[in-house]
């Protein structure tokens, strides 16, 4: 068997959309799986789009999820020539023609054809010119196009077996004669691509639906150039539930892989959660470590259905599909400490709230309270929003938990710097002690305990909920816990 290649050909006129992602990750999946090489090449030939700022985003994309790949990245530019000439073959070949139609031309036989209820394809006005003819519009300078010439037997037929979708036929009378070079001389995409396929000797091609238009006129051009049509298989588009393909005009930033990066996903996470946007094991297994996902990914578990991404702009509760926030709060939960600790420290740097001795001195603490906090969390950056308390001073209080654990008992005001005094002289910080000084102090005062303890977490993690109590306080340190509780009156000034 020859070796497995596959491609991943993203053009570079924007930031790294999510889609793309997938389809870079089910590429990088069965090339890994199959021991074969995945190709990244830019295609980069839309001059007035693509920008290096795109190009540099989609590499540092792909980076930070973890696709690597085997071969370039390759600039569908730097092949330019090559497209030209085998362009030019196929029209010496007599495979392709030169169309001297007009644009003004073209419209109004389509709408002639519109009209009489005929098919509006191109009708070859120019398929049979004589050679005198073209050249006499060559002479006169008539621009023109280079149309691809459509084999034409009758009751011929072109197909290909698509991996997902299975058979897809059509006769040939169904397909125009379609343009592969534009009248200012430069290929289309569907010869480039083609082309540069073959020069990278690609093997299979998993890609979107949305190219399922281009794929028999692909097939013919392989055909017609001598090389073995490539595996097809078309992966479900990607839909939110209107049922609207997700783009950036449309559903914003969240399309951006970016977007995950810069608030807090793990970048394993977002290839677990995208790659189950149109795949699926039989057993409906959803979290997969990296070898786990390349063993268990085929073809065959590529749905036929457009997958839906769960996410409406606007959303005050979510800030992307509730799935996506739910795999990565796993991984959250889940991942050893030590791999998950850089990621926290690059959100704590971020915020500017870095010790170094977290790295060095404190470094055991550093990981117990990462694990301690981390259960409750569901992306990176609520280790510096509602676990900001355990590494900083200036942390902000939640409204709710203000209103209710402070505000709504004002003699907190002065409880709660009372105990902080009583908290200065204990033999000892930890749990036990904590817990002995703390319901002490409420039954001394004949009050529910639940009040003193509640209180005491708002005032010094600013949260309403989370871990136990007593060990928030061993996490936080007994000078952090006694000066909050001493500026408890000051959550009372204005109310």
């Amino acid at each position: 068997m020859s070796e497995v290649r596959l491609r991943f050909p993203p053009s570079p006129t924007g930031y790294l959309h999510i889609g793309g992602a997938r389809t870079a990750i089910f590429n990088w999946l069965y090339a890994r799986k199959h021991g074969g090489k995945l190709i990244l090449r830019i295609e980069d030939t839309d001059a007035e789009r693509s920008t290096k700022e795109s190009i540099e985003g989609i590499l540092e994309g792909l980076e930070w999820l973890g696709i690597d790949w085997d071969e370039g990245p390759y600039f569908q530019s730097e092949f330019a020539g090559e497209h030209v000439e085998v362009a030019s073959r196929l029209l010496e070949e007599g495979r392709a023609y030169r169309c001297f139609c007009t644009k003004e031309e073209l419209e109004q036989r389509r709408k002639a054809a519109l009209e009489a209820k005929r098919d509006i394809k191109y009708d070859g006005t120019c398929r049979d010119l004589t050679p005198q003819q073209v050249q006499k519009r060559l002479d006169a300078g008539m621009p023109y196009v280079i149309r691809f010439k459509v084999h034409r037997e009758e009751g011929g037929r072109v197909g290909y077996d698509d991996r997902v979708i299975g058979r897809i036929e059509k006769g040939v009378e169904e397909i125009e004669d379609f343009v592969i070079v534009r009248s200012n001389g430069r290929p289309l995409y569907l010869l480039c691509n083609v082309v540069d396929d073959i020069r990278d000797r690609i093997t299979h091609v998993i890609r979107g639906q949305d190219h399922l238009t281009n794929t028999i006129r692909q097939v013919l051009l392989y055909e017609a150039l001598g090389s073995p049509v490539p595996v097809f298989a078309h992966m479900p588009l990607t839909l939110d539930q209107k049922k609207r393909k997700i783009s950036k005009r449309t559903h914003g930033e969240v399309v951006a892989v970016q977007f995950y990066k810069e608030h807090g996903f793990l970048p394993w996470a977002l290839v677990n959660f995208l790659v189950l946007l149109g795949w699926h094991t039989s057993d409906d297994r959803e979290i997969f470590s990296r070898d786990e996902l390349i063993e268990a990914f085929s073809l065959e578990g590529i749905s036929k259905a457009n997958s839906v991404f769960n996410y409406n702009p606007g959303d005050q509760k979510f800030i992307t599909d509730p799935k996506a926030l739910s795999i990565n709060a796993h991984y959250l939960r889940s991942m050893p400490i030590e791999e998950l600790a850089p990621y926290v420290e690059e959100q704590l740097r971020s915020e500017g709230i870095w010790d170094q001795e977290y790295g060095k001195g404190r470094r055991e603490w550093f990981f117990e309270t990462v694990d301690l906090i981390r259960s409750r969390f569901h992306t990176l950056r609520d280790f510096v929003t509602a676990g900001r308390a355990y590494f900083d001073d200036r942390f902000e209080f939640d409204p709710k938990a203000l209103k209710k654990n402070i505000l709504k008992h004002p003699d907190l005001a002065e409880w709660l710097p009372e105990l902080g005094e009583k908290m200065v002289g204990l033999d000892r910080w930890d749990l036990e002690t904590t817990e002995e000084v703390v319901r002490a102090f409420a039954e001394e005062l004949d009050v529910k305990a639940g009040i003193i303890i509640n209180g005491i977490r708002t005032a010094v993690t600013g949260q309403l909920k989370g871990p136990g109590l007593f060990d928030c306080l061993v996490a936080i340190g007994r000078q952090r816990v006694v000066q909050r509780l001493k500026r408890v009156p000051e959550l009372y000034s204005g109310q």
